[in-house]
């Protein structure tokens, strides 16, 4: 049996291009069957919407907004916003966000809102 927990640090993390702008996946699908946890720099990002996975957003720094189905919710630090499966949302600003998904965000998950 393995110690029964995992430690990844921002700074060991290479971030990557996604949707949402530069994503730090500290944890993934590929390392556990629970959630993924994720930081991500959001400053114009696309919208889109989960089938399978639900997201948080909580906000670490920075302030902005985010497009959830038909409503727009101002963002700063401490906010939370849960974004239930199938509905499209889009962030824009300037703000970094702590973002789980449950179950992990798989790749083929995506779907881009043409407008």
């Amino acid at each position: 049996m393995g110690k029964g927990y995992s430690v990844r640090r921002l700074s060991d993390v290479e971030g990557i291009e996604c949707l949402c702008g530069t994503s730090v996946r500290l944890f993934t699908g590929k390392d556990n069957t629970c959630a993924n946890v994720h930081v991500v720099h959001i400053q114009d990002s696309e919208k889109h919407y989960h089938n399978e996975c639900t997201e948080f957003y909580y906000i670490l720094e920075g302030r902005g907004t985010l497009e959830v189905g038909n409503d727009t919710v101002e963002l700063e630090p401490g906010t939370c916003v849960q974004i239930d499966t199938g509905t499209p949302h889009r962030g824009r600003g300037d703000f970094r966000a702590l973002i789980v998904g449950v179950p992990p965000l798989k790749d083929d998950d995506q779907v881009v809102v043409e407008e």
